[in-house]
């Protein structure tokens, strides 16, 4: 009894991590271009058809790697590309054939992000933290480290069809960046591992309530981009983003601990819609 007693001390000393796991998956790039209306209507008609006809074969062999196109509400753009790809090599690859081609001559970017499709296992890193410590383990050595990298590719397999996901062809698309509050009052990185874990699944339980509704699409930008997150929302009745993301609002994590940025709402684009877009 003795020894059980002192492993249990022994045990509840060790410090588990704060940080959960996390999947990585595709890489994401979102465009948000304007069109120089003025000197794209300045062109002769034959060499704006030309122009037209190059960049609109260029974006339907994109689409089918793994890009879309949307018209943009709002004075936020007139497009947003969004592509997802395999890595940050094959976004370069993309953003390289788009500034080659002359329409690009006719468009200035607005804004851009830069994301890879990003899973957050609370629930699964608590579980393998203590089933970890419970073996004897210190954490970040060798065996500890094993033990995690065996549970993250059990993973990786069990939700490779949602860490390299194809970007639905719903109609319409809403695209924003968002934070967690890390201030002086409140600070969602100083809250214990398991706290996040209670609100991110009472977060969580909203969003599964949306799931015949709204395709979502999260990603991880720390290290990448000016933000922590982004969020694509995609759907068929723009309605649903206003539904959702306004009943998020008032649980205890966005409540409390949520910093949005500029929200982008754009309409899918096919080839006759781009063309007619820039037709003048």
């Amino acid at each position: 009894m003795l020894i059980r007693v002192m492993e249990a001390q022994t045990l509840s000393a060790v410090r588990l991590p704060e940080v959960p796991l996390t999947l990585e998956g595709a890489s994401l790039l979102h465009q948000m271009l304007r069109i120089r209306w003025a000197a794209w209507r300045a062109l002769p008609p034959t060499e704006r058809d030309a122009i037209l006809k190059e960049a609109s074969a260029a974006l339907m062999e994109l689409e089918k790697q793994g890009s879309a196109a949307y018209t943009v509400l709002g004075h936020k753009g007139d497009l947003m590309l969004v592509h997802f790809r395999t890595g940050f090599e094959a976004l370069g690859t993309v953003e390289s054939t788009l500034s080659k081609l002359r329409l690009w001559d006719y468009l200035e970017q607005a804004h851009s992000y830069l994301s890879v499709v990003e899973l957050g296992l609370y629930e699964s890193s608590l579980k393998t933290y203590h089933a970890l410590s419970e073996k004897g383990l210190t954490p970040h050595t060798p065996e500890w480290d094993a033990g995690i990298e065996e549970t993250l590719n059990r993973q990786r397999t069990a939700m490779h069809a949602r860490l390299f996901p194809e970007i639905p062809t719903t109609k319409w698309l809403c695209f924003y960046p968002m934070d967690r509050k890390r201030g002086e009052d409140k600070n969602w990185y100083r809250l214990p591992i398991a706290e996040r874990q209670r609100q991110m699944a009472d977060h969580g339980a909203i969003g599964r309530r949306y799931a015949g509704q709204v395709k979502q699409v999260i990603s991880g930008s720390i290290g990448f981009d000016d933000w922590e997150w982004g969020v694509d929302l995609f759907v068929d009745d723009p309605l649903v983003f206003k539904r959702l993301i306004y009943e998020m609002r008032f649980d205890e994590v966005s409540a409390v601990y949520a910093l949005f940025g500029a929200f982008f709402v754009g309409q899918r684009l096919n080839q006759a819609a781009f063309e007619a877009l820039l037709h003048v």
